[in-house]
């Protein structure tokens, strides 16, 4: 029996070909059909296609820490938090702290766990 992570694997390489297939043959086709009729360019080919969607996502989105639209986002809500915090009186924020703790466990504070504490 192969590993787990072998077949998982192989089923994102699988589902990475045939989306991208797939998405190069939208493009051919809507660029064939649009492009063509409305400006007078000429029409792409199937790798011309993945070959321009490539180009566009390199130029639009790039490879920086912002790529995936969830860096500003974070930030965003990291700033917001912080606010939040030091907005807050210091028994509002002890209160916050032990309903973190509460729901989230001591793994997620800034203190060490109690067990951690007998261990050392």
């Amino acid at each position: 029996m192969k590993p787990w992570w072998i077949l998982r694997i192989g089923k994102f390489v699988a589902i990475l070909i045939v989306a991208s297939l797939v998405i190069g043959l939208a493009v051919m086709v809507l660029w064939n059909a649009m492009v063509p009729a409305l400006f007078g360019g000429p029409s792409l080919t199937f790798w011309q296609a993945v070959g321009l969607l490539l180009l566009s996502h390199l130029l639009l989105r790039g490879w920086g820490p912002w790529r995936h639209g969830n860096g500003w986002r974070h930030e965003r809500w990291k700033s917001r938090f912080e606010e939040k915090l030091a907005s807050m009186t210091p028994e509002e924020r002890e209160k916050f702290r032990e309903e973190y703790r509460r729901r989230c466990g001591p793994r997620w504070t800034d203190e060490p766990d109690k067990k951690e504490q007998t261990k050392l």
